[in-house]
C-alpha cells in the first residue's frame, strides 16, 4: 500500500510540474490584454513597451531580457533574447561559440548551427509602428498556441531591441497626443499629419542614429554597439518607415553594392525577400525591392552588419510621422497604424522563419566570412599605416573607435621603406614606415571593417544588374 501511495505521489508530482509549466506559458498576456487596448488603436509610450517586454521575460521560460543602457533623457534601452528552453539554458554557450567562429574569441567553435537573428525597431523616433509590431512579434514567438514559431526557435536565437530611440519616439508620441482630437482626422491636411520641427526622427541631440553605427558619436549607439559586439548576429533587420504613398520595401536592395559585399550576402537577401513576398502576395499587399535603398555607406543599420559578416537589411513601411493613427493616401485608401504594424510583424516573423530553415548554411557562410577575412582578405591594401607623429588627441580618438569595433592595431617593431598610397598626395609612392608607427592589418577578424574605414578609394561593384 505504501508503494502504491509513493507511486501515486510521484505521478502527481510530474503532473503538477507539467501543469505549472503550462500555467506559466499560458499566463503570458497578449499585448492587448496587458495594455488594455488593441494594438494600433493608440500609441504605446516607451515605458509601457518596456513594461510589456519585461512582463514576457518574467513569465515565459523562452525569454530573457536585460537593460543595456539609458538615453540622454534617462529612458531605458533593453534587449530581449528569445529561443527554445533548451537553447535558453545554454545561451551563453551559443554566444561564446559564435564569437569563436569569428576569431574574436580564442578557441575552437563547436559544430553548433544555431542561427542568431537580431531585430532592431524604431531607430527613427517618428517611424513608430515598428515598436508596436515588436510587441506583437515577441508575443507570437512565445504564444503556446503558436506551434510554428516554436519550431523555428529550436535552432534560432532571436534578439530584439524594441526601441532604439526612445527620446525621439516619446517626443513624437507626446506631440501627436497633444494635437489629435477625440477622433482621428485622416485628411492629409489635418494638423496631426504635420509634425513641427525638430520632430521625433532624431535623438535628444537631434542626431540621426541610423547614421551613427560606424562613428558612434551618440550614447545610444555606443551602448548598443557594446552589446552587438558580444553577439555578432548572422541576420540583422532594421525596421523603418517611408512616405505614406509608398508600398512596403524589403530586400534585396538596389544595386550597385559596395564591392566588399559577398555573393552569399547578396544572394541570401533574395532568399529572404522571396519568403517575405510569399506572405505579402497571400494578403494582396503591395511591396517593392531593388529600387532606392543602397548598400554602400558603412554607418547604416543594414550596411554596418553586412560589413561585419551578417545579412543586413532595411525594411520600410509606408507611414512615418505624417501617417499618425490613420491617413488617406493618394489612392483613396486609409493607411492605419494597425496596417503598418501588421506589415512589420509579418516580415519580422518571415525573416525568423527563413533564417531557421537555412540556419546551417547561415552559420557556415558566416564562419567562412571571418576565415576569409583573416587568411585571404580582399581589397588592394593589406596594411594601413598611421604615423605616430599625428596629433595625439586625434590618435587617441581613432584608437578608441577602433577598439569599440574590435579592430586590432599595433606598432611597427622596425623601420622600412615601402610602396604605398599616400593619403596626402593621392599618389602611390615610396613611403617610410618608422619604428613605432601604428599599423592596422587587413589580416584579422575585423579586416573587412578595417578596410571599409581606411581604404582611400571605396568602390561599388563593377557589374550592375538592375
Amino acid at each position: 500500500m505504501k508503494k502504491i501511495l509513493r507511486l501515486f505521489a510521484v505521478i502527481l508530482l510530474f503532473i503538477t510540474l507539467g501543469s505549472a509549466e503550462s500555467i506559466a506559458q499560458n499566463s503570458v498576456q497578449s499585448p492587448t490584454d496587458f495594455l488594455g487596448y488593441e494594438l494600433g488603436s493608440q500609441w504605446t509610450p516607451h515605458h509601457k513597451v518596456m513594461d510589456y517586454f519585461w512582463h514576457v521575460a518574467e513569465v515565459s521560460p523562452l525569454v530573457e531580457a536585460k537593460q543595456y543602457g539609458t538615453t540622454n533623457e534617462g529612458r531605458e534601452l533593453m534587449l530581449s533574447f528569445v529561443s527554445s528552453e533548451a537553447n535558453m539554458a545554454r545561451l551563453e554557450e551559443i554566444r561564446m561559440n559564435n564569437l569563436k567562429r569569428t576569431g574574436l574569441l580564442d578557441g575552437e567553435s563547436s559544430a553548433d548551427t544555431t542561427a542568431i537573428v537580431w531585430l532592431s525597431y524604431n531607430v527613427h523616433g517618428n517611424e513608430t509602428s515598428s515598436s508596436e509590431a515588436a510587441m506583437k512579434t515577441i508575443y507570437e514567438l512565445v504564444n503556446p498556441d503558436n506551434t510554428e514559431t516554436k519550431s523555428w526557435l529550436q535552432n534560432t536565437v532571436v534578439i530584439m531591441d524594441p526601441m532604439l530611440n526612445p527620446d525621439g519616439r516619446d517626443r513624437y508620441v507626446n506631440w501627436y497626443k497633444s494635437v489629435v482630437g477625440d477622433d482621428i482626422n485622416v485628411h492629409p491636411d489635418a494638423r496631426e499629419h504635420h509634425e513641427p520641427w525638430p520632430g521625433g526622427r532624431t535623438n535628444h541631440y537631434y542626431f540621426d542614429l541610423n547614421r551613427d553605427w560606424a562613428w558612434l558619436t551618440q550614447k545610444e549607439s555606443r551602448q548598443r554597439m557594446n552589446e552587438y559586439q558580444k553577439w555578432m548576429p548572422h541576420i540583422h533587420v532594421d525596421f523603418h518607415e517611408q512616405g505614406v504613398n509608398s508600398p512596403y520595401y524589403f530586400a534585396p536592395a538596389a544595386k550597385p553594392f559596395h564591392n566588399a559585399i559577398t555573393d552569399w550576402q547578396s544572394e541570401f537577401q533574395y532568399t529572404i525577400g522571396e519568403n517575405n513576398a510569399k506572405y505579402f502576395d497571400e494578403k494582396g499587399w503591395l511591396y517593392f525591392t531593388r529600387e532606392v535603398f543602397d548598400l554602400f555607406y558603412p554607418s547604416y543599420g543594414d550596411t554596418y552588419p553586412i560589413f561585419n559578416g551578417a545579412i543586413g537589411m532595411t525594411y520600410e513601411q509606408a507611414g512615418n510621422a505624417r501617417a499618425g493613427l490613420g491617413i488617406t493616401t493618394e489612392e483613396g485608401d486609409t493607411l492605419t497604424l494597425h496596417d503598418r504594424l501588421t506589415h512589420h510583424y509579418t516580415t519580422g516573423l518571415s525573416t525568423i522563419e527563413v533564417s531557421s530553415q537555412n540556419a546551417e548554411q547561415l552559420v557556415s557562410e558566416f564562419a567562412n566570412y571571418y576565415q576569409t577575412a583573416q587568411n585571404n582578405p580582399k581589397g588592394d591594401y593589406k596594411t594601413f599605416v598611421i604615423k605616430q607623429d599625428n596629433n595625439p588627441d586625434k590618435l587617441s580618438a581613432l584608437f578608441e573607435l577602433l577598439e569599440k569595433h574590435k579592430i586590432e592595431y599595433g606598432q611597427a617593431e622596425s623601420g622600412a621603406t615601402l610602396s604605398g598610397y599616400n593619403y596626402k598626395t593621392g599618389d602611390t609612392e615610396r613611403v617610410r614606415v618608422s619604428e613605432g608607427d601604428y599599423l592596422v592589418s587587413a589580416h584579422q577578424p575585423k579586416g573587412v571593417m578595417a578596410r571599409i574605414l581606411f581604404e582611400p578609394r571605396p568602390e561599388l561593384e563593377r557589374f550592375c544588374d538592375l
